[in-house]
């Protein structure tokens, strides 16, 4: 038996991709958020964006919410989030 393992951090064309520098801090920032659609994440990006809030000093928050579950966010959803210092996206059920 012959086992495949397939690297993440590898694009198709076998490029590595460069990861955004780390923000120093959230205070003032604007964070995106992109609700998968699945019940649950709505009330938790609720929670998390009161958190940010609070105790990091978020300043607004973009939140998106995905069409459809199974399938990556529309490029012209992303493209309203470019004014985003950071991008959270997450699961709910």
């Amino acid at each position: 038996m012959t086992l495949k393992v397939l690297d993440p951090t590898l694009s198709p064309e076998g490029a590595r991709l460069r990861l955004a520098p780390a923000l120093t801090s959230l205070k003032g920032a604007v964070i995106g958020m992109i609700d998968n659609s699945k019940i649950g994440t709505e009330r938790f990006f609720d929670h998390v964006a009161e958190i940010l809030r609070k105790e990091y000093g978020a300043r607004e928050f973009i939140r998106r919410r995905k069409p459809d579950m199974t399938r990556p966010i529309p490029p012209e959803m992303l493209a309203s989030m470019s004014g985003a210092d950071a991008i959270l996206s997450a699961i709910g059920d």
